[in-house]
């Protein structure tokens, strides 16, 4: 069974049908070619499979296709080339936050969400908000150092 979906996908229009049981994060890869997000637990713990809908961070591992009807969805890809994105890889880098790079995605999405609802360089409330993102390569020092100032709007490493 299919059902017709019409939604934006990093700011391009989608309009077609999708199975009813078919899971975003499937969608995005196998049918839009967007592999930014990744498959890992499958269960909704680990963050790698983040994407925005609405501006909301998702697990897009088990948020069903269908329910972007009428929706705006946002990709790592979306985000790359933007002046977000610029200070988030900046940031990053100055405080040797990524490794491998696997959870890097879902986490600035994740950012990304919260740097929209005004939330700031309070490392207290950044960690609780990013509580669903893991990195199993960083440990977490540089990785909250690097939200709390993209978060501040900083770029002076504070």
């Amino acid at each position: 069974m299919t059902e017709r979906v019409s939604a934006t996908v990093n700011g391009v229009s989608f309009a077609g049908d999708v199975a009813a049981e078919e899971l975003l994060l499937d969608f995005l890869r196998d049918r839009l070619g967007l592999t930014g997000a990744k498959q890992s637990c499958e269960v909704q713990v680990c963050g790698v499979c983040t994407v925005l809908v609405d501006g909301d961070p998702v697990s897009s591992c088990c948020f069903l296709a269908v329910d972007i009807d009428g929706r705006q969805v946002e990709t790592i890809e979306g985000l790359a080339g933007s002046d977000f994105h610029r200070r988030a890889v900046e940031a990053f880098m100055r405080h040797a936050a990524v490794q491998c790079g696997f959870c890097t995605a879902g986490m600035l999405l994740t950012a990304k969400a919260l740097a929209a609802r005004g939330i700031g360089a309070d490392r207290t409330e950044i960690a609780a908000a990013m509580n669903g993102n893991l990195c199993r390569c960083t440990g977490y020092r540089s990785i909250l150092d690097s939200l709390a100032e993209i978060l501040s709007g900083s770029t002076d490493g504070a």
